[in-house]
């Protein structure tokens, strides 16, 4: 039974984990022309594809020892999967401190950053990114440094608690990199809000002082408001990225400094396996305009269901005609609302339509003695 359980958590995570990313970079993909040519969201393209792979190297390893009840393969095996936990995770470390960097660059070095950063840039960092952490994360391999299978026995990982120099050594490397990257991405995101802040304070005094006549207020307003809303959308996203990382490490760094406690390792481990599901979520929701759309049908649907509501309580209480103004839904047609014995108003609720375009609307008004009408 805890094995038919375990092996359906790691299989639901999994499939959780490789569709939500699939998602993201399908998202990213579709999206504006302008925003995908972005050295930001290259960046952000190259964290889905590095998490998704990162997915799909170590989650099948897991299933397979799980459902064998037995490690499937032998040292080489054990040395893959603890070199794809070390790669994946520093990688996506670096390329979260790379679009730190980049943000910072952005806002607080804009001359330097429209001179010499582009998504040829951007390409050459994920490059390099890679390459740094493919001879970084290589070397326990090679002798410097020690992997070992971790309890329950369904995955490998560096022995960070190794008494061996050379082991131990490595372990206080790799630790000291993450530490160093994780530093200068929060450093960046502070130096970014402070700049951001300094901005928006900036640009109110420049629409008071200069924006003197309402034309110019108008356009300065516009662009403004644009600048600003594409650099706050990158900036929450950088934000949220960041914490959901250091949420899902942070339980892997104390058990590694603490004494050897099984349970604790593997949900350690298993938080740091979030990592990956979660992060596709965050750049799916932080898109602005995908959040309005969901916001907008769903104030639809709601609508819909009142209206349909309220139309049923208004035919079967005996009303023998339409519903009224306020809550009829609308139609292809101008209901007329009666206020006195005469009906015959359909020319000039035509006429009425016709003037406002032919499009739905609200015009009702009630006057005793005088028609009422609404054009829907």
């Amino acid at each position: 039974m805890a094995q038919a359980r375990a092996v359906a958590t790691s299989a639901t995570m999994f499939a959780v984990g490789v569709l939500s990313n699939l998602v993201a970079v399908v998202v990213l993909r579709v999206s504006k022309k302008e925003q995908k040519e972005t050295t930001f969201y290259t960046l952000v393209s190259g964290m889905a594809v590095t998490d998704l792979l990162g997915t799909c190297f170590t989650s099948p390893v897991v299933i397979a020892t799980y459902a064998a009840n037995r490690w499937p393969g032998g040292e080489r095996l054990c040395h893959f999967f603890s070199f794809s936990m070390l790669f994946f995770g520093s990688a996506g470390m670096s390329i979260l401190c790379a679009m730190a960097v980049e943000r910072y660059l952005a806002i607080s070095h804009a001359y330097f950053y429209s001179q010499h950063v582009d998504r040829t840039m951007a390409r050459l960092a994920l490059t390099a990114t890679y390459l740094a952490n493919v001879v970084l994360c290589i070397m326990p391999s090679f002798g410097f440094g020690k992997h070992i299978r971790h309890f329950p026995g369904t995955w490998c990982f560096l022995d960070w608690r190794a008494m061996d120099p050379l082991a131990a050594s490595y372990s206080f490397l790799y630790g000291g990199v993450m530490l160093a990257l994780i530093a200068v991405t929060v450093a960046c995101n502070v130096a970014v809000c402070r700049s951001l802040v300094g901005m928006r304070r900036r640009t109110r005094v420049a629409r008071a002082d200069v924006c003197e006549h309402e034309g110019s207020r108008r356009r300065f307003h516009k662009l403004s408001s644009v600048s600003s809303a594409a650099e706050m959308q990158m900036f929450w996203l950088l934000i949220f990225m960041t914490v959901v990382f250091l949420v899902c490490s942070i339980p892997l760094v104390i058990s590694a400094g603490h004494k050897p406690d099984c349970p604790s390792d593997l949900l350690a481990i298993r938080f740091a396996s979030f990592n990956p599901i979660l992060d596709p979520w965050v750049y799916i929701l932080c898109r602005k305009n995908l959040l309005i759309k969901g916001c907008e049908r769903l104030k639809r649907t709601v609508g819909v269901v009142r209206e349909g509501h309220a139309r049923k309580v208004g035919w079967t209480s005996g009303q023998q005609s339409p519903p009224s103004c306020a809550r009829s839904n609308p139609t292809s047609y101008a209901r007329v609302c009666v206020a006195s014995t005469a009906w015959n108003v359909s020319p000039f609720a035509a006429t009425a339509r016709r003037a406002l375009g032919g499009a739905p609307g609200t015009f009702c008004r009630r006057t005793p003695g005088k028609l009422a009408f609404r054009i829907t």
